[in-house]
């Protein structure tokens, strides 16, 4: 199984994607968010790797920058595996209070986003994006 956020990983997101268009089952996750995500630590990488998380119609998490984004993070690798593929509600916050992930822009609508991470929505999206990781 691919490694999260390798291109491996993010074809199979795409993939689950697919699927759940392909079947009216385009999870809504409320308030739209776009994020773009600086993270340290990847394990096959050389330096940070950029990437976003958008909410505007399901979820998508792709690699690069967004032009036009809410909000950025920055924040460790196993932090945001952590989040978005385990679940841990836990995760960002200790990493915030222990100011290991860095907010720029909105800040509100950072924290609505984690309150969408608890849905049973995005609960069923990280059932299948752990069944395709590492």
């Amino acid at each position: 199984m691919p490694k999260f956020l390798s291109d491996e990983w993010v074809a199979a997101a795409r993939q689950i994607r697919t699927e759940l268009e392909a079947a009216d089952e385009v999870p809504d996750l409320g308030l739209p968010i776009r994020l773009n995500l600086d993270i340290t630590g990847v394990p096959f990488e050389e330096g940070p790797v950029e990437a976003h998380v958008a909410t505007d119609d399901g979820l998508d998490i792709e690699l690069g920058h967004l032009d036009e984004a809410d909000a950025g993070i920055s924040l460790a690798y196993d932090t945001a595996q952590a989040i978005f593929v385990a679940g841990d509600a836990n995760a960002a916050m200790q990493a915030f209070m222990a100011g290991q992930l860095k907010v720029t822009g909105d800040v509100t609508r950072v924290m609505g986003f984690q309150s969408q991470l608890q849905t049973a929505d995005f609960k069923k999206l990280q059932e299948r994006f752990l069944a395709i990781t590492d």
